[in-house]
């Protein structure tokens, strides 16, 4: 669209997660092992996220441990999700969640995809990585015990379907994360974009009835804004924060604010005046939904 004011469009950026007030609609992914790329590894991430008032979902296979990133936090009242990945031994697990209270997360992100180890040959082959074949026990009756375990929320992270959408709808999710583990754990699964077409196409109403979140692949402005319109309330961003993490904590500060500066940009030259506002209309999701037909 043209001939649409859109001149205070950067005022319109901020919004809400799960209640919780941050300056932009996107986050700092969960991704494990921060110290490949800087001593300070996630603590960088904790203090850029301060800087530039967003939320840091910190990863449980971090190089720093939950203790020491719930220490770096710059006051009491910055908000953090914590991702965790369980054990099969429900004790343990209740004591995590107790843990993860206690430090002061807001979240608990559940990674659902991972019930098997994906199939990384190159990783297993430099060390880095597993090939082997454990498998974990994760259903929607074993996430209602859980979330009974914890006032905090659990949210699913990996649905790669509308219809487990609906079923986290149904399990009282109060939001979803579309992810594919960065295409890493299963060839050829979809992409989180094509996962929020799926949803629109089938299912509109699930960004309505709950919050949803999405990472993949996320690099530029553009990118944002394509999922913002279908519907989804917040990006997350890895690999462009893992890599400017080799800056230490002023990398991780120039990554938010040229995401912030891109999504203004963009929505700005799409016609966008308010960012609360972009809807599907501001996409040609026909042209591209491998659903639609």
């Amino acid at each position: 669209m043209v001939l649409v004011d859109i001149t205070n469009i950067e005022s319109t950026l901020p919004t809400t997660i799960l209640g919780h007030n941050f300056s932009a609609p996107f986050f700092i992914a969960p991704c494990a092992r921060g110290g490949y790329a800087h001593p300070d590894a996630e603590l960088n991430f904790v203090k850029g996220a301060a800087y530039g008032d967003i939320l840091y979902m910190a990863s449980i296979l971090g190089t720093k441990t939950i203790e020491e990133i719930a220490a770096a936090r710059a006051n009491s009242s910055q908000v953090l999700f914590q991702q965790v990945y369980l054990s099969d031994n429900i004790t343990e697990t209740q004591v995590l969640f107790q843990q993860i209270e206690k430090l002061g997360s807001k979240a608990i992100v559940l990674t659902v995809d991972s019930a098997a180890d994906g199939n990384r040959h190159r990783a297993v082959r430099y060390g880095v990585g597993s090939a082997d074949s454990s498998y974990s026990y994760l259903t929607w009756d074993l996430y209602k015990k859980l979330s009974n375990m914890t006032s905090l929320p659990i949210i699913p992270k990996g649905i790669q379907t509308v219809d487990d959408a609906r079923l986290a709808v149904k399990n009282g999710a109060k939001a979803i994360y579309l992810s594919n583990h960065g295409g890493r754990q299963l060839d050829t699964t979809p992409s989180s974009l094509e996962v929020a077409l799926e949803i629109y196409e089938e299912e509109p109403s699930i960004f309505q009835q709950i919050e949803v979140y999405a990472d993949g692949g996320i690099r530029y402005g553009a990118d944002a804004l394509k999922l913002l319109a279908l519907g989804v309330k917040a990006v997350g961003l890895g690999r462009p924060f893992m890599l400017s993490n080799v800056y230490g904590v002023d990398g991780v500060k120039k990554v938010i604010d040229i995401t912030k500066h891109e999504i203004a940009i963009d929505a700005a030259n799409l016609g966008v005046g308010d960012l609360k506002k972009i809807g599907p209309e501001y996409v040609n999701w026909k042209s591209v939904n491998a659903w639609f037909s």
